[in-house]
């Protein structure tokens, strides 16, 4: 969690700094020239750069922060929740399951974008060293996430993300084409005759007014996350990243640009008092779900919406509440992996929030609450009106990234959009005319204007009044009332926020943003209450108007900025769909301008015969006040000195930013010191010159534990970029003969992703001693589809293992199906489930055996995967009976393994022992049931049972027998 600003609220203002900032003169502005400028260095920003400088155009990209760890992507990711791989899913699909989640209103030729950009996009990324995970056959892993569609792809090791992306950038044909400038804050873009000419705005640093003339400007500036109060009051405690401050909203707004869903808020599940995502998305891979405080899942609608969050928080509101991540249930293993994730990748201080409270996933479950309200288009639909390449109604100027309204786009369609819009905006030359003179005044004015009154309220004061604001009158539910109590607290504000004071650069950047807040906040009040009805479940509850009205609003609510500064909106009909949905029919057609939207009469409660009578100069009669305001070295080699040491290191960091050669680094890569070592494996990482593989391989064998990992972790970061070359097999098979299991088990992952082993190789493995060794060799035989030398090993002592061995048997025969189906053209001979394994049928017999020696086993979990397995491989009559008499084991895990093992056996002996299944106590067992009732759909009997399980308690129990008829 974010910790609370250094400044206490209460501080006086006179201990804050000494000696106020000069406010330098307009006339001294430092001027950049540019074709491309992009304003925002996260994930979109980013993107943008990188393809309009590979379009030929010259780019500065302004970043507030530092580009190297800026954005909502600086701390990594674990997962994208909206690939759309070939063969998984398909885009029309995806359009469809976006169009619903957003009740329609979307506009599909920019959700189509992402739809059929994003593998692409995944594969560039993956080319530039981004870690997505895989199967052992090296094909992507994604996983369904909903209950349709399957469009999650994990990234277990994504906390480099941000690291790659840079690396990008100080590329040397990069670093010809893209300046950075770090520090430096715009707060206006820059328009002359309608079109954007550049942005102006100033260094955070040294307080330099700074002024950009360019071609063309792409905002990717990220959500406005600093709107609501999070219920601990911490100002920078936010569930989104709390320096995306609504700067690009303002900026568009100023400009002129159109906005629209303004009133679709973003509203997420979190940790309840921690302000982190639970993270189902990557809880639900390893078995983890929503419930209430009985165990029940009880989220009817798909996909992540405004009506789950309804749905959500009824739950949370009601008896049945609190609501929970449930995964006390799980195995250790995959509390193990989920803990590896989460507490790394995800936020580093969860592991600490968890252990303060004394909780532990074996033994509680997350009690998860709801977020605070944010704008963000990326995981709502509330943003800067773009089109299918990313422009806005701005002549050249675009948006890109979770401030554009393309909804529900996340990371891949960030950079998606980043791309379109770096691709489109390359054709444009600087601008080269005169700036305008009062816009730049303007600006000069926002920013410094606290500098002249360097006592006044500090920025944290106002700020949480104006954000506390938001919290009692804009957040859902809402009304009309509330809304216009909430417009003239905003008027309001403007005077407070004209009072602010500052001192420092810094202090200023945080004023700024206050005021970016302020316009965020009233676009979401205005647009709220424009919108007479409700729609996207808690995103836009109107209590004044509860039900949904598609006759009168089945419409884009659009907001611009008009020529005499008031905010007026426009209701945009949606446009004909290029994907048709059964619920919705838009027809388009002209839009209907409703103008300004006037906050209703709040001043008193109900009507009033008299006017009250004047007291004399006091004012009126009842009037109120005024608002309240390890260091192990090389062997035989001497310690070197500390400060020698330092020295080095600091010539790495130099280093880096030259793109130094390998010959360069090897110095440093044997230097005495393991702390120089270990950084310049760092640097060899980032900078990733032609010898990196074999380089890294040799570290390996490092004689410091801390350079192994290092080495260790960098290979596998890298692994989709490194040539698959003899010197890199070589240094990796050396490195199998190491003592640090760490350094086994990369070295196993990396011949596995590189095809650099075979059987033999790989089989060698299985009698490590060390059990996260075993399991990479296990993967490793999948990948080679070694199923006789993987049945050979059942009888492991690790129950680990023998699981992972279970599902690699079942992993091993939809490879060997796959591959017979391709030779047969992709027809299938069966109508009912297949009852033996595709390929060899001595192969098949060897796993079959081997899953019915698993299936035996003494461990339930262990039982329960083998019979899972027995899905995919088949199930053939004397396993079927088996698996019937498994549906009564006292282990939930065995009769869900043996529920799912007869959705591949024979209808007449599946269908009755799992139509009695249902009434099974656990949620997981019936589910299962269902799911393996759906491939027997085909009979009668398997109808008629899935109809009784339509009003299942349990949510999903529920939805996937509706499905199934």
């Amino acid at each position: 969690m974010t910790t609370p600003p250094v400044t206490p609220v209460n501080t006086p203002p006179a201990t804050r700094a000494t000696t106020p900032l000069e406010i330098p003169a307009l006339a001294d502005a430092e001027e950049l020239t540019c074709d491309v400028l992009v304003i925002g260095g996260g994930t979109a920003g980013t993107m943008a750069a990188l393809t309009a400088a590979e379009h030929g155009a010259d780019v500065i990209l302004l970043e507030k922060a530092h580009v190297r760890h800026s954005g909502a992507l600086a701390m990594g990711m674990d997962g994208v929740n909206n690939a759309v791989i070939p063969g998984r899913a398909e885009p029309d699909d995806y359009v469809a399951e976006i169009t619903r989640a957003n009740d329609g209103i979307v506009d599909q030729s920019t959700v189509r974008q992402t739809a059929t950009r994003g593998f692409g996009m995944v594969q560039r990324l993956e080319s530039y060293g981004v870690k997505f995970e895989k199967d052992e056959h090296g094909e992507y892993a994604v996983r369904q996430v909903h209950r349709s569609g399957s469009y999650v792809l994990p990234m277990p090791e994504g906390k480099d993300v941000k690291k790659v992306l840079y690396r990008q950038l100080r590329r040397r044909e990069m670093r010809e084409r893209i300046r950075i400038e770090n520090r430096v804050m715009p707060v206006r873009v820059l328009t002359v005759e309608g079109r954007a000419v550049g942005a102006v705005g100033f260094n955070t640093r040294t307080g330099a007014f700074v002024v950009v003339r360019a071609g063309a400007v792409i905002l990717a500036t990220g959500a406005c996350g600093r709107l609501g109060l999070p219920a601990s009051g911490y100002l920078y405690g936010t569930y989104e990243n709390p320096t995306n401050a609504g700067d690009g909203y303002a900026m568009a707004y100023h400009a002129g640009a159109e906005l629209t869903g303004i009133e679709c808020f973003q509203i997420n599940p979190l940790i309840k008092d921690y302000n982190g995502p639970a993270c189902a998305y990557v809880a639900n891979p390893f078995g983890g779900y929503q419930v209430n405080r009985h165990g029940e899942r009880f989220v009817d609608s798909d996909y992540w919406s405004g009506q789950m969050m309804a749905e959500f928080a009824a739950e949370v509101a009601s008896d049945r509440g609190p609501v929970y991540l449930k995964l006390s249930h799980l195995p250790e293993e995959s509390i193990s992996a989920l803990e590896s994730i989460l507490h790394s990748t995800e936020r580093p201080t969860r592991g600490t929030f968890h252990s303060g409270r004394g909780h532990d996933y074996r033994t509680h479950d997350v009690e998860m609450h709801i977020s605070e309200i944010g704008l963000c288009g990326g995981h709502s639909a509330s943003g800067v009106r773009v089109d299918d390449h990313a422009r806005t109604t701005i002549p050249r100027l675009y948006a890109a990234g979770d401030l554009a309204c393309v909804p529900h786009n996340y990371m891949i369609g960030a950079f998606v959009f980043g791309d379109l819009a770096g691709a489109d905006a390359s054709q444009y030359a600087a601008y080269e005319g005169e700036l305008p003179a009062d816009q730049l005044r303007e600006a000069h004015e926002l920013i410094y204007r606290p500098l002249g009154n360097p006592d006044g309220p500090p920025q944290t004061q106002v700020e949480y009044k104006l954000r506390r604001f938001v919290n009692d009158y804009v957040a859902p539910p809402k009304s009309g009332a509330r809304l216009s109590l909430a417009l003239e607290a905003f008027e309001r504000m403007h005077a407070d926020i004209a009072e602010m004071g500052a001192r420092t650069p810094h202090e200023l950047m945080r004023c700024a943003e206050v005021s970016f807040i302020r316009d965020c906040a009233e676009m979401a009040a205005r647009a709220s209450l424009a919108r007479a009805e409700s729609r996207w479940g808690l995103y836009h509850d109107r209590l004044d108007h509860p039900h949904r009205d598609d006759a009168s609003w089945f419409h884009h609510l659009d907001l611009h900025k008009s020529p005499s500064g008031a905010m007026e909106f426009t209701a945009r009909p949606v446009a004909p769909y290029l994907v048709p949905i059964d619920e919705f029919t838009p027809v388009g057609g002209p839009s209907r301008h409703l103008g300004e939207v006037h906050a209703e009469d709040v001043a008193t409660a109900g009507s009033r015969d008299l006017a009250p009578v004047a007291t004399g100069t006091g004012g009126v009669e009842g009037a109120g006040g005024t608002e309240g305001a390890d260091h192990a070295s090389t062997p035989n080699s001497p310690e070197p000195r500390p400060e020698e040491s330092s020295r080095r290191l600091l010539e790495l960091v130099a280093l880096a930013d030259e793109q130094p050669e390998l010959d360069s680094l090897r110095p440093y890569l044997t230097d005495p010191a393991a702390a120089v070592r270990r950084e310049a494996v760092a640097v060899l990482t980032e900078t990733v010159p032609p010898g990196t593989g074999p380089a890294l391989a040799a570290s390996l064998r490092d004689t410091a534990p801390e350079v192994r990992a290092a080495a260790a972790a960098s290979l596998r970061e890298l692994v989709e970029t490194l040539p698959p070359e003899p010197a890199l097999r070589d240094g990796l098979v050396a490195a199998l003969a190491e003592s640090d299991p760490v350094v086994r088990a990369a070295s196993l992952d990396v011949l596995r992703a590189l095809h650099l082993g075979d059987a033999a190789l790989f089989s060698a493995s299985l009698s490590d001693t060390d059990i996260p060794v075993r399991i990479e060799a296990v993967r490793a035989l999948v990948s080679v589809d070694a199923a006789p030398e993987l049945a050979h090993a059942t009888d492991d002592p690790s129950r680990e293992v023998r699981v992972t061995i279970a599902k690699a048997l079942a992993t091993v025969t939809a490879t060997r199906r796959a591959q017979v189906q391709g030779a047969d053209g992709g027809h299938g001979t069966h109508e009912a489930p297949d009852t033996h394994v595709g390929g060899d049928p001595d192969e098949a017999d060897v796993i079959l055996t081997a899953l019915a020696q698993l299936a035996a086993d003494a461990d339930p979990l262990v039982q329960g995967a083998a019979y899972g397995a027995l899905g995919t491989t088949g199930c053939p009559a004397p396993l079927a009976a088996r698996a019937v008499t498994a549906l009564a084991a006292s282990a939930w895990q065995v009769r869900s393994g043996a529920a799912t093992a007869l959705s591949a056996a024979d209808s007449d002996v599946a269908v009755p022992a799992l139509a009695k299944t249902l009434a099974d106590p656990n949620a997981d067992v019936r589910k299962a049931a269902v799911l393996a009732l759906t491939r027997h759909g085909a009979t009668e009997d398997a109808r008629a049972a899935l109809a009784t399980a339509t009003t299942d308690t349990d949510a999903d129990v529920r939805a996937y027998a509706a499905r199934a008829l």
